[in-house]
């Protein structure tokens, strides 16, 4: 394919990184389960383990089936490249991991996956990292949180779990002036309605276990890197911009430019810490994204739809969706995510916490799962399930306390849910 910056987004999600196999002509990408590749030579073998010829050597690095989804979503995010692995959670590890070392810290959002609070607030503490979390709407603590060992400020695009937009031309213009990268987790605004690169953005993460696959099968995680951010503007990131043992003493941001850190993720952050994607995950999202904008513009329909009848019943107390009126960040919506407010948000609901349980049981057509971004509706009470871990405090300020539900809005017929979600909720208050 010529010319990919002038084809459209719908596409892109179908043709990027999959040409036909040379071997065969097979149209679909295939799944290339192997675990390791033969060389040509010995000095072909030589020069792969060099960085001196980009190939295969070995599953754990490189898989051409992953290679493609690898392709895909960096092309739709209009990133110079990007690296899978096996979850979002290792997504967000494989962002940090050339970015960090003992004693330093990010700048992260309150208002985060309560997973993804955990592993800042307690399992990156095993590495001498740390975060210090802030409200990342205002800009003045961001910039107070920032000292001189932060190295990296992430938000997610449409947060998890209250739908809140980020503003983030605004945090790319703080993140510019320190000199270190913003992180964006847009999982839940997908490439469709979100790039956060054009926003200013230096590495976007995913969970591609979400929307990007899109039927609940697979997990798997992805970081496209922009290719923009100057590694070697100051000291701060060793690890790109000086020798590195490893490689007879390259450096990676001389040698590789705009792909030092996707080469840095896969040479060292894959090889050392392992957390590869299996090629039949990545045959999986392949196929789910090649129908990513259509299914969003459902979602999006969708959760329109039925955040607008549950901000007027009077068993619930408020809705989070950012695409109504009564949002505070509906002004963001145009700006960031001009296709749409996403489908995830929270409802209060009248009777708190037990309340909240029992709506959940009586629900029929939704799922209670642990998951979002499934072409079936689902649901789920954060303060007893996924940010359990958290104090009440913590859960509040993550937009998940004891009286809020999250739900993630699938593509079935919008009045279905809204009737399940009617008896539900006659249940839940009676």
């Amino acid at each position: 394919m010529t010319d990919k910056p002038t084809l459209g987004f719908e596409t892109l999600q179908i043709h990027a990184g999959a040409n036909p196999d040379p071997a065969t002509g097979a149209r679909q990408v295939p799944i290339y389960q192997t675990t390791a590749y033969v060389f040509r030579d010995a000095d072909h073998a030589a020069k792969l383990f060099n960085l001196q010829e980009v190939g295969y050597i070995y599953s754990r690095l490189t898989n051409p089936t992953v290679a493609a989804l690898q392709e895909r979503i960096a092309t739709l995010e209009g990133g110079a490249g990007a690296v899978c692995c096996s979850s979002g959670h290792a997504a967000q590890l494989m962002a940090l991991f050339p970015l960090m070392g003992p004693g330093k810290n990010i700048v992260a959002s309150s208002r985060l996956y309560g997973g993804t609070i955990t592993q800042f607030s307690q399992t990156i503490k095993r590495f001498g990292w740390s975060a210090t979390f802030v409200d990342i709407d205002d800009a003045a603590a961001v910039k107070a949180a920032i000292n001189d060992d932060t190295r990296a400020i992430f938000c997610e695009t449409i947060a998890n779990p209250g739908g809140h937009i980020a503003d983030l031309d605004g945090l790319a213009k703080i993140a510019d002036a320190a000199g270190i990268p913003l992180i964006v987790d847009n999982t839940t605004a997908t490439p469709y309605l979100c790039n956060p690169i054009a926003h200013g953005a230096t590495l976007v993460v995913h969970s591609t276990t979400k929307y990007l696959t899109g039927n609940g099968t697979v997990t798997g995680g992805c970081v496209v890197d922009s290719g923009k951010f100057d590694w070697s503007q100051n000291d701060k990131f060793p690890s790109l911009s000086q020798p590195e043992p490893a490689y007879h003493g390259l450096v990676f941001a001389d040698a590789l430019g705009p792909m030092a850190f996707t080469f840095h993720s896969i040479a060292i952050g894959l090889r050392d810490l392992g957390m590869t994607m299996n090629p039949q995950g990545a045959h999986y999202t392949l196929m789910g994204i090649e129908t990513l904008s259509l299914r969003m513009e459902r979602h999006v329909e969708n959760a329109m739809k039925i955040a607008a009848w549950l901000e007027n019943d009077p068993r619930v107390d408020y809705v989070t969706y950012a695409g109504l009126d009564s949002s505070p960040y509906k002004k963001l919506v145009p700006q960031i995510c001009p296709k749409g407010a996403g489908a995830l948000f929270t409802i209060a609901v009248k009777g708190g916490y037990d309340a909240c349980v029992k709506l959940v049981d009586s629900l029929e057509i939704f799922s209670h799962v642990a998951n979002l971004g499934d072409t079936r509706s689902l649901v789920i009470h954060p303060a007893s399930t996924t940010h359990r871990q958290l104090a009440e405090a913590q859960q509040v300020a993550a937009g998940a306390g004891p009286n809020i539900v999250r739900l993630s809005i699938g593509i079935e017929t919008a009045a279905d849910l809204i009737a399940d979600l009617d008896q539900a909720l006659a249940k839940a208050t009676a």
